[in-house]
């Protein structure tokens, strides 16, 4: 019981320290704009099913 609830307070854990990395890296890109812009996490993670049913390859 001990180890289920560790895993799930390192989960949520790992999961708030993923929103403050991606609110202090939106901070950076608002602050320094001429490094570029602000890359999201871009949707449906850019894979073949991004492509309506069709997946595309050079």
């Amino acid at each position: 019981m001990v180890k289920a609830l560790t895993a799930s307070l390192v989960i949520f854990a790992v999961m708030l320290g993923w929103l403050w990395v991606q609110a202090a890296y939106a901070r950076f890109a608002r602050r320094y704009p001429e490094l570029g812009p602000f890359r999201g996490d871009g949707g449906c993670g850019g894979g073949c099913s991004c492509g309506k049913g069709r997946c595309e390859r050079d």
